[in-house]
């Protein structure tokens, strides 16, 4: 799918405000992508979907989750994780997006997960430090991204935790699972 297509399916879609930072995303990722290597044109797809669910009504979003089969755990926590699986879904069935590697990207660019890939990595890092985002320690995460994916990735995760910590919310498994994961790479 063209770019000029896929930001028009996503456009209607979103809001003003959530339309310019997916074009903000869209770059980040098409940049990370060139720097690390990662493919350009699948990162440029993942980031333009990454939101597509966002605001898509909760109910919507419920119901999909427990008919596809998703994990129901997610249903315990903040709904602000269920766009990312229900946005990989909807991309699929309703844009005609196949790339398995773009469709994962998508669905886990809110939780993360334990053995992510290149284009896992370069999502969920885009979305976090695209030049819209504006708050505490994401220019540290920007500077360090210049340098090490990892080492961002790991701190945008745990800049995450500590965030819905300090608010008293809970924080999805997944995302303990995936900080391990990348704490336990780093060590090796």
């Amino acid at each position: 799918m063209e770019r000029e297509e896929a930001l028009k399916l996503v456009k209607i879609q979103l809001t003003d405000h959530r339309y310019q930072h997916t074009l903000g995303v869209m770059e980040t990722a098409i940049a990370l992508a060139k720097q690390y290597g990662g493919d350009e044109q699948k990162a440029e797809l993942a980031a333009i979907f990454h939101d597509y669910a966002k605001f898509r009504p909760k109910a919507e979003m419920k119901e999909i989750i427990i008919e596809q089969g998703f994990p129901q755990n997610l249903l315990e926590y903040n709904s602000e994780l269920w766009h990312a699986p229900v946005g990989a879904y909807l991309a699929e069935k309703e844009a005609g997006i196949i790339h398995p590697e773009v469709l994962e990207a998508i669905r886990f660019h809110t939780s993360g997960r334990p053995g992510m890939t290149l284009l896992d990595k370069i999502i969920y890092l885009a979305d976090y430090i695209e030049p819209g985002r504006h708050f505490p320690g994401v220019e540290e995460v920007r500077n360090v991204a210049k340098e090490n994916l990892d080492k961002a990735l790991i701190m945008a995760v745990k800049n995450t935790i500590i965030f819905l910590l300090k608010k008293n919310q809970t924080v999805y498994p997944e995302t303990f699972y995936t900080y391990n994961d990348l704490i336990r790479k780093l060590e090796d």
